[in-house]
């Protein structure tokens, strides 16, 4: 799937969103991804979750993860369908008192090799929180992945990372918003409060 393809995706279903946004990192940007409007199609979920898995695949051989975990709320769907495509369990994190960890039963057995996805990628910083969490249960993350990247390849994660489309969109600290930001009343379009 190339990058345009994904860009269509986002496009038809209105994911691709211009105007004033915060970001769930607190920056600004004239520009936002609200992956669950293309991730509710499931034969568009179907195919980014194929086109993922057969990246991750290409990259790191045959059966190069045993699990997949994603950090909720963004990241559920694709890891669902990302797992499906690998044929592996999809399990995902979720916040307790604002921290990452696995509840409702979920269990990682010691050295157990996950596949961290996620729909976006802006800083990383749900990325490695996520894999905190899987290290603190005995999990081995061996590498994340996304729909888009947001730094066009520039995020540093510490593991291997793929992504299907990579976009260098600005963002801003609120404090140094360019003068077309400035007019135009921010929105806050995603599922994690500021802090």
């Amino acid at each position: 799937m190339t990058k345009d393809e994904v860009l269509a995706h986002y496009r038809a279903t209105g994911a691709l969103l211009e105007g004033h946004f915060i970001l769930s990192s607190g920056l600004r940007s004239p520009m936002y991804l609200q992956s669950a409007r293309v991730l509710m199609h499931p034969e568009r979920a179907e195919a980014f979750g194929r086109a993922l898995a057969a990246r991750v695949v290409a990259s790191l051989g045959r059966d190069p993860v045993d699990v997949v975990i994603s950090p909720a709320m963004g990241g559920l769907i694709i890891g669902h369908e990302v797992g499906r495509a690998l044929g592996k369990p999809a399990m995902f994190t979720e916040r307790v008192d604002g921290v990452f960890t696995l509840r409702r039963g979920f269990a990682l057995e010691p050295n157990t090799r996950v596949l961290v996805v996620e729909d976006v990628v802006t800083t990383g910083k749900s990325t490695k929180e996520c894999a905190a969490a899987i290290a603190e249960h005995g999990g081995q993350v061996v590498a994340a992945c996304s729909i888009i990247d947001r730094t066009d390849g520039e995020v540093s994660l510490g593991l291997p990372y793929f992504s299907l489309c990579g976009l260098k969109v600005p963002a801003y600290d609120a404090e140094n918003l360019p003068p077309e930001l400035q007019e135009i009343p921010a929105i806050k379009p995603g599922s994690r409060g500021l802090k």
